[in-house]
């Protein structure tokens, strides 16, 4: 009885194929926490102040106290991913998403942040649109979280595309927690119009630095807090404001 190879082959395939229709897609890895760190490469943050950010976020995670709280999530670990952004569509994953679980891979994650280059260079403020993007990743980055968290630092308010506060509308609807770090060295009242405008969700804080060189100590403490899942006490106490017209 003569049968033709490539005829099974094609069958076996097609077979194996409704095999998986059925099935359904891959189940996501579970983890304790998926984290996007949003940094602002607009046009105000020049070069130095790029880089002072880069580098505070590496030894954040080389830092005992981060490590320690990665080490608290157990084997589920967190999830993390670093974006650059600036004005509207202006964004770019600069470190892909990368399972933290232990002190070699954290300091692995830190070697990585150092090494990425600037992808995005200079535009406008989008923040609406920076967390729209943020939130796409979450959604499609292969793991389930018992929380999701945008830890979005930036030292100006947003004066280009989507409105901050519909995005984070959008986000908190899914389940996304919003964090904020603003950078006050050009607008002194940019922790108000976070806090106003901006962050939201479960336990959501706004931290404030002075500068880009006080970044180092601030992104610490928004991480230890971001992984534990703690509260923080600020020490910078942000004020609800009051605004004459909308939040962008």
């Amino acid at each position: 009885m003569l049968f033709d190879v490539h005829r099974l082959h094609g069958c076996l395939l097609g077979f194996a194929g409704l095999i998986s229709c059925l099935a359904g897609p891959a189940a996501a890895d579970p983890v304790e926490l998926e984290l996007v760190l949003a940094v602002d490469a607009s046009s105000s943050v020049n070069f130095e102040e790029f880089q002072l950010q880069m580098q505070g976020i590496a030894s954040a995670f080389r830092h005992p106290a981060v490590v320690k709280a990665i080490d608290a999530t157990g084997s589920a670990g967190v999830a993390v991913t670093l974006v650059q952004w600036s004005g509207s569509g202006i964004t770019a994953q600069a470190v892909d998403w990368t399972l933290l679980s232990s002190a070699l891979s954290s300091y692995a994650f830190a070697a990585r942040i150092e090494a990425a280059p600037r992808l995005v260079e200079g535009g406008a403020t989008a923040i609406g649109s920076a967390l729209l993007y943020a939130g796409a990743l979450l959604d499609a980055n292969g793991y389930e979280g018992k929380r999701r968290v945008i830890d979005l630092s930036g030292d100006g308010i947003s004066n280009e595309g989507d409105f901050a506060s519909t995005a984070r509308a959008h986000l908190v609807r899914q389940g996304v927690t919003v964090n904020g770090l603003a950078i006050l060295n050009d607008e002194p009242n940019l922790g108000r119009y976070y806090l106003a405008g901006v962050v939201g969700g479960p336990g959501a804080f706004v931290l404030t630095a002075l500068d880009f060189s006080d970044f180092a100590v601030a992104i610490r403490q928004k991480l230890v807090t971001e992984i534990t899942g703690g509260t923080i006490s600020q020490r910078r106490p942000v004020v609800q404001p009051v605004f004459a017209g909308r939040v962008r």
